[in-house]
């Protein structure tokens, strides 16, 4: 009997610790996942914002180069609004917003919107979504154009009634087998316009303030913490 119950006790010391340790990997694995996710999220983020302005276009560090603007339901953000600001010589020529599209076909569709100081729009890119692939989807470059359809339009460019889709009326062009998700864009860059109109005056006395002085400008891989001759993933 003590040969069977010594045997047990080894038993459950060994089941312990291999849950110990199975339950460490686990853990390990998952945080180590969740930063390769966040990582490529900035990455993907920071080559977007080089898109809607490219470097050629500025000459200060975008990547650092941001400000508070006052928050808004209209953009469905939380708090107040964090800016890129792109500057020539000093002088702010655009900004680049994060907004949400809340009623995409499969849930939120987050964006990136920039706008030069008249209000113009410089470019649009989608940063995260889960609409459906082959369909919805077309809302990314490597898809389709169709989001580059927005550079160079404004408020009253189309008129406000044509800020929709074709099917709905409007100027928009929607995809085939899919309304809901080019609808949904197309309503939450018009939304971004008319909060850029509506605090204009705050949005450039904010732009016009210095950042700090930086060193060299960081590249669209660096905003992920990497050095700028790391190779591209």
């Amino acid at each position: 009997m003590a040969a069977i119950a010594q045997s047990m006790r080894r038993s459950a010391i060994g089941l312990g610790l291999f849950a110990i340790i199975t339950g460490g990997t686990i853990a390990v694995t998952q945080v180590a996942t969740e930063e390769r996710i966040e990582e490529q999220a900035a990455r993907a983020e920071a080559q977007a914002l080089f898109e809607i302005i490219p470097e050629s276009r500025h000459t200060n560090d975008l990547l650092r180069d941001t400000v508070q603007l006052p928050a808004s339901e209209r953009l469905a953000q939380p708090g107040p609004l964090t800016v890129w600001v792109a500057r020539k010589n000093g002088q702010p020529i655009g900004m680049i917003m994060p907004i949400v599209a809340p009623d995409g076909y499969s849930g939120k569709i987050r964006l990136l919107v920039g706008v030069d100081m008249q209000g113009t729009i410089l470019g649009v890119r989608v940063t995260d979504h889960r609409e459906t692939p082959g369909l919805g989807d077309r809302i990314e470059t490597k898809k389709s154009d169709w989001i580059k359809s927005f550079e160079g339009r404004s408020l009253g460019r189309p008129p406000h009634r044509e800020w929709n889709v074709k099917k709905n009326g409007g100027d928009f062009d929607q995809f085939t087998g899919a309304t809901i998700t080019p609808r949904a864009v197309v309503k939450a860059v018009q939304k971004a316009l008319i909060y850029y109109r509506e605090n204009r005056q705050v949005i450039r006395e904010r732009l016009k303030e210095m950042p700090s002085p930086r060193n060299e400008a960081l590249k669209p891989e660096a905003i992920a913490g990497e050095s700028s001759n790391t190779e591209h993933s």
